[in-house]
């Protein structure tokens, strides 16, 4: 059936494909959870139940024994300052101020540690350039590398890309390991098909690009061909396969996209 999209009412034929535009052309990334509480779809990269903070709050009940750090109540003591008899817990330390005295107590001394005044102050942050926009940056010096500093990721993965390139990469091994097998063609074909012809990592499509995408091994197939047990064509699963553009497929052969990235786009 075909999926529309909630903002412009385009169809796609896949729900991948829906995401996608969506995510690039409305620079927003669909939902794909419920909370368990109110019902409210969201938008999260990780296992979250519930939508919010108030949501978790109002349904996991932290009172009295359901409280993980619950050691049998509180007990009751007098306050040192003004006598006032006030509860603690005996898990915490032990009770000595009531929180009345705690908060208008002038016997509290809170040193002032920011800025000049902090024990580690080195001068505060450098105005700096990105390498390879020339955007101006500011960062402290614990902060500079020795390559530098970039604006963003995609500068420092366009960085990576034109500087190591070939024998300066520093994962060479001598070049190509040859031939990628009988199946690769039929293998490659179907990942397209999957992908629907589109980048994984930023969106272009094949019409944008002008040509299909790149097919990119998440584990490269040089790790299956040096292990005595697997060959070449072993590395040829669909769950090791992903749809990227040239840039991105440079940028994730130097390792400036995370494979977990790569296998969570496809996941």
């Amino acid at each position: 059936m075909p999926f529309d999209c909630p903002s412009c009412n385009k169809q796609y034929s896949t729900h991948r494909g829906l995401s996608v535009h969506h995510t690039r052309v409305h620079d927003e990334k669909l939902p794909n959870r419920t909370c368990e509480h109110c019902g409210t779809k969201f938008r999260s990269d990780y296992q979250k139940t519930y939508c919010s903070e108030d949501c978790y709050q109002s349904a996991v009940s932290r009172a009295g024994e359901n409280n993980p750090n619950y050691r049998g109540g509180k007990e009751t003591t007098d306050c040192v300052i003004c006598g006032a008899s006030f509860e603690y817990y005996p898990s915490a330390k032990k009770g000595l101020y009531c929180s009345d005295c705690v908060e208008t107590a002038q016997w509290r001394h809170i040193p002032e540690l920011r800025g000049k005044k902090h024990p580690r102050w080195n001068g505060g942050k450098l105005d700096l350039q990105c390498e390879t926009c020339n955007a101006p940056v500011k960062r402290y010096p614990s902060n500079v590398g020795e390559h530098g500093v970039f604006c963003s990721d995609k500068c420092r993965g366009d960085w990576i890309a034109e500087t190591y390139v070939g024998e300066d990469h520093p994962h060479w091994k001598g070049g190509t390991i040859g031939s990628y097998g009988s199946s690769w063609t039929r293998v490659r074909r179907r990942a397209l098909e999957r992908d629907d012809y589109t980048c994984q990592h930023c969106g272009a499509t094949a019409e944008e690009l002008g040509r299909n995408p790149d097919v990119h091994h998440i584990v490269p197939v040089r790790a299956f061909v040096e292990t005595p047990v697997t060959t070449v064509e072993d590395a040829h699963y669909l769950e090791n396969l992903i749809s990227l553009c040239g840039s991105c497929h440079r940028k994730a052969e130097f390792g400036a996209i995370d494979r977990t990235v790569l296998s969570s786009a496809i996941a």
